[in-house]
């Protein structure tokens, strides 16, 4: 997957004698979505870049639908295109031309008041566009090895990081050493990176499962993506391309377990009140999957020579859909910051200059983390005042136009300081 030159060692890499570590400028740990999301950024701003992935490629380009899908924002759109994924997986993306949000009971439907947003209210285009996890996956597979400044170690682990004043070498379960200027850390919510590093987290539980797959439907989807809020969770219905959608289900962690558990026929029975039958009959597709919800806030985003990306900072509820597109923000921001460091001849690794990335992405990912809190608390309970008000409210916002412009936009993600590869 790599192109090596004489001597076996790759651009930008550098040996000082016999099993010493090979150096890269810089050093990512995570090969899921943000990893080599983040490689592909750092290469295209002249990075030589290792990415150390403890799965091997041939999991990671696993072609069989599984049912796993991505909202991806506008912004994050814009960010693959600049990355040069885009373009690969746009035919297999399915747009999402508008949102209905409602509140209420399954088998009741949904309650006095909701809210529709349409794409056609802002002049960028879709607020964003749905894609599977297959086709993302094996898009950065590619790209990465037609990037001679990526190297991809597939099926390897890091079990030892020491930072020092020049760089920073990590030790992988093979015994081999690697070094360089910074390592990132984009190994999810459980990251070692960060943990190697004594970053702590603050984390609690929400006592929810989501439930995740796919289902085939009878009626188009028109490109519209559903979310009912319902007291032990919501159910997001997202639209994929043909009669198809993504389904992110949430529910007690007891219910879910019992769900999970179902046979097929049994598990549409349980899933049915909760769609409601506008798009038709219904049937599973792939694979189902859960997932435990809760809040991980990394205490701090960076550390001596090392940062923190995605997952591995801030793990969020997926009541907005937001945790992969928060991921890629993170990675517009810190790819600039250190593009601009070097060209102002800085070392990249150095505290003052990811203190930068910390400072651009800390507030909005707090700030994200609450939305999505207090957006669950509020709405997954059956308090009768509760659901009086936030019907009210959802009624207020569709009844303004430029308040829910507004809510479009965020949703795209257009709002705030966008990095240069969201523009």
């Amino acid at each position: 997957m790599d192109n090596p030159v004489p001597g076996g060692i790759f651009p930008g890499e550098r040996r000082s004698g016999a099993g010493a570590a090979m150096s890269k400028d810089i050093l990512i740990v995570g090969g899921g979505l943000n990893g080599p999301a983040l490689a592909l950024g750092l290469a295209q701003a002249g990075f030589a870049v290792t990415v150390i992935d403890a799965l091997p490629a041939e999991t990671r380009a696993e072609p069989a639908f599984d049912g796993r899908a991505y909202a991806l924002a506008l912004a994050s759109v814009r960010l693959l295109r600049n990355i040069g994924v885009w373009d690969g997986v746009a035919e297999r993306a399915q747009p999402m031309l508008g949102i209905r949000v409602s509140d209420g009971h399954a088998g009741q439907g949904g309650g006095l008041f909701g809210l529709e947003f349409d794409h056609a209210e802002i002049e960028e285009g879709p607020m964003g566009h749905m894609l599977e996890d297959r086709f993302l996956r094996r898009a950065f597979l590619d790209a990465m090895a037609a990037e001679p400044k990526i190297t991809h170690r597939a099926g390897e682990t890091v079990t030892a990081q020491t930072a020092e004043a020049t760089g920073v070498t990590l030790t992988l379960a093979s015994g081999e050493t690697l070094s360089g200027a910074l390592v990132i850390g984009c190994d999810g919510r459980s990251s070692g990176t960060a943990a190697r590093a004594g970053i702590r987290r603050t984390a609690w539980s929400y006592g929810q499962t989501a439930l995740v797959c796919a289902i085939a439907h009878e009626t188009p989807h028109e490109g519209i993506a559903h979310q009912f809020f319902m007291p032990p969770g919501p159910l997001a219905i997202l639209p994929l391309p043909g009669n198809r959608s993504s389904i992110v289900w949430s529910e007690t962690e007891a219910t879910a377990r019992t769900f999970l558990s179902l046979p097929e026929a049994d598990f549409l029975a349980a899933l049915r009140p909760r769609f409601g039958d506008f798009l038709g009959a219904i049937s599973l597709e792939g694979q189902r999957f859960a997932y435990p919800l809760g809040l991980s806030l990394a205490q701090s985003f960076i550390a001596p020579r090392l940062a923190l990306v995605g997952d591995a900072a801030h793990g969020l509820h997926p009541i907005a859909g937001q945790g992969l597109n928060a991921g890629l923000r993170d990675i517009a921001a810190l790819v600039q910051v250190l593009k601009d460091a070097r060209q102002r001849g800085e070392d990249v690794g150095a505290g003052d200059v990811l203190g930068r990335y910390q400072q651009w992405r800390r507030f909005d990912t707090a700030s994200l983390a609450f939305a999505t809190d207090m957006s669950n608390r509020l709405f997954s309970n059956d308090n009768p005042l509760l659901r009086a008000a936030r019907d009210i409210g959802m009624g207020a916002i569709g009844a303004l136009p430029r308040l829910r412009r507004g809510f479009i936009r965020e949703a795209a993600g257009l709002t705030g300081d966008l990095p240069d590869l969201m523009r």
